[in-house]
């Protein structure tokens, strides 16, 4: 069985239409295929392709926990295979994925100027030997839980409507490199993060927790307080920068990755008349942080909390 679609952020709709695609597989004696593709069909072809959910390894990792059955593979989507007609495409599912059933969502679309639709793909699997099915989009009393939904609560600062469709916090994740030290200096020694990848939450101050990457995978960090801006108090330039404070946590990090956990906003960014009034707000912001993650624990998977 093969099951098609982008998957970005792996959120509870794509769950559950792979664990139901699971269960059929196990009826029909078969493994599940789930084909996906990379980079983003829409950077190919010159439009603004959207903000990413996840990167391809953490899509992997969340897509692997759903079952042990699923194997994903990634083909690489550029201008040659964009040109594909929607003949070409299904022979390749039938030739090089041993396609005897084709899973899509109700929009799925497929081949040169996107000229295949649902109906299409029944049509040519009966002429390739397999058979396709449209899943049901899933969803709630808000809506379709839907990557686009995801992006729309990020982009408003709606952690909680974020949470909600992916299941879990959403994820910034970077490499720690050195910064202008300015924390350090005031008694909040953070650690930046170079190379996040993900949808970026609006400017501002959140409550979060903190994984480690390690060769054998996420290991949970610390709790901490999220900054991401330019830093308009202290800094001239307009650097979008994404900063962790880490509770009760002072390690040289310099080098790794860490993965912070979007738990809550706390307050839009602001300016401060003075450096002063910047310290006493960021001891109001660790204390409501505090409270929010002090109420949480670490999920089970491999004691990250992510």
């Amino acid at each position: 069985m093969v099951v098609i679609g982008n998957f970005d952020g792996v959120h509870r709709g794509h769950r559950a239409l792979l664990e139901r695609a699971v269960e059929e597989a196990d009826g029909l004696g078969v493994d599940v295929r789930v084909l996906t593709f990379f980079p983003h069909p829409a950077t190919v072809l010159g439009r603004r392709a959207p903000a990413l959910l996840t990167r391809q390894d953490r899509k992997r990792e969340l897509i692997g926990r759903i079952s042990p059955r699923i194997e994903l593979v990634e083909e690489r989507f550029d201008l040659a295979y964009a040109a594909q007609s929607p003949e070409e495409f299904c022979h390749r599912l039938a030739v090089q994925h041993d396609a005897k059933r084709v899973v899509v969502g109700n929009n799925f679309r497929f081949g040169k100027d996107r000229a295949g639709d649902f109906n299409r793909l029944v049509e040519l699997g009966k002429a390739h030997g397999f058979t396709a099915r449209s899943e049901q989009i899933f969803g709630d009393e808000r809506g379709p839980w839907s990557s686009t939904r995801v992006r729309t609560a990020i982009a408003a600062g709606d952690i909680a409507d974020a949470t909600h469709v992916l299941g879990r916090p959403h994820m910034l994740s970077g490499e720690v490199v050195r910064g202008k030290q300015l924390g350090r200096t005031i008694g909040f020694p953070t650690c930046n993060l170079h190379g996040v990848a993900e949808a970026l939450v609006p400017y501002g101050i959140y409550a979060v927790t903190v994984d480690r990457m390690t060769e054998s995978g996420a290991v949970a960090l610390a709790k901490g307080a999220l900054s991401v801006g330019t830093n308009p108090t202290t800094d001239a330039d307009d650097c979008v920068k994404v900063e962790v404070y880490l509770f009760d946590l002072d390690q040289d990090l310099y080098g790794q990755t860490l993965r912070v956990h979007v738990i809550e906003r706390l307050r839009a960014e602001a300016t401060f008349d003075s450096l002063e009034a910047l310290v006493a707000q960021m001891h109001i912001d660790v204390e409501r942080a505090r409270a929010v993650v002090d109420r949480l624990t670490p999920s089970a998977d491999g004691g990250a909390f992510g």
